[in-house]
């Protein structure tokens, strides 16, 4: 891995692949690290031709932190959200549209085909809005408009993502981790316990930080709906959605197809709101296709 300094912040980040290939920039979601990027995915695609770049997002992993700002208070922003004010942040998701497209410069990477999970399919959206010369196509994943009147996520996934371990002890983030994979997994692509408490292990390892989760949420809840900013995207654009996300409402993956001109919306049943082993060649498959036939047009 490697970092990079990009719109004033560092940026951890990790590559796959022939530089010379068409680039492909990964966007994880709240609170994720880029390892949650599956490895398997990461290097099926640069297999397919594509030079991948997954990265850290500010203030998770080991990027740039917000410590200096202080704890979010999560209950007022809520409350203030609900009731159509936007809470102060210390940053939003315009910000972190930009820290990916600064460590586009810093790779000099002219434009890239930008894939979003979840939080990080809200940034994938504005990117491809605001930076359209630096955009080659966007897939949007598991993610939503932030429309207030869609359907929420369900209230046990809700809940999971909101709650914090009893103890800080290894072992009792290990099981809390253990137990957020359940209850917003994918009930038709279950990964087996060993290999999911590794995955657990390797994160919690590598940086368990939850401050930076809690102001990535609030910069969600800062930054509002993108209703108005969808409607701009001009550059070709494949939404994917599990039927069975408990998380983000797969009402959200319609309403943002609907938005983006000519946006194709796939959904797959079975599918969680996370990427399974059982996903990963699924994935592989339907973003390179969408994207290998961008880059054909634009050569």
């Amino acid at each position: 891995m490697a970092r990079a300094k990009a719109n004033g912040i560092e940026i951890e980040y990790e590559t796959f692949g022939k530089k010379t290939d068409p680039a492909m920039l990964l966007i994880m979601g709240l609170g994720a690290q880029l390892t949650l990027w599956p490895d398997d995915f990461c290097e099926g695609l640069a297999k397919r031709g594509f030079f991948v770049v997954r990265y850290d997002n500010r203030d998770v992993g080991l990027s740039t932190d917000f410590e200096s700002w202080g704890k979010a208070n999560l209950p007022r922003a809520m409350l203030m959200a609900t009731i159509g004010l936007k809470p102060g942040a210390p940053y939003k998701l315009d910000d972190m549209a930009a820290d990916a497209v600064g460590l586009m410069d810093a790779l000099v990477i002219a434009r890239a085909h930008i894939v979003g999970v979840s939080m990080g399919g809200m940034i994938a959206q504005i990117v491809a809005a605001k930076y359209p010369q630096r955009t080659l196509s966007l897939v949007s994943v598991m993610s939503t408009t932030g429309r207030r009147s869609l359907p929420r996520g369900k209230p046990e996934a809700l809940r999971v993502l909101l709650s914090r371990p009893e103890g800080k002890d290894r072992e009792t983030l290990v099981q809390f981790g253990m137990n957020v994979r359940r209850v917003i997994g994918s009930p038709g692509y279950q990964m087996p316990e060993a290999e999911a408490r590794r995955n657990v292990e390797r994160n919690i390892d590598r940086r368990y930080y939850p401050p930076g989760v809690s102001r990535q949420f609030l910069a969600v809840l800062a930054s509002g709906d993108r209703v108005k900013l969808l409607p701009t995207i001009r550059v070709p654009t494949l939404v994917l959605h599990g039927e069975d996300d408990p998380l983000v409402n797969p009402a959200g993956a319609r309403d943002t197809a609907q938005l983006i001109p000519g946006a194709v919306l796939q959904f797959y049943p079975g599918w969680g709101h996370d990427i399974p082993p059982g996903m990963v060649p699924v994935l592989v498959d339907r973003i390179a296709l969408h994207s290998t036939g961008v880059t054909a047009q634009a050569t």
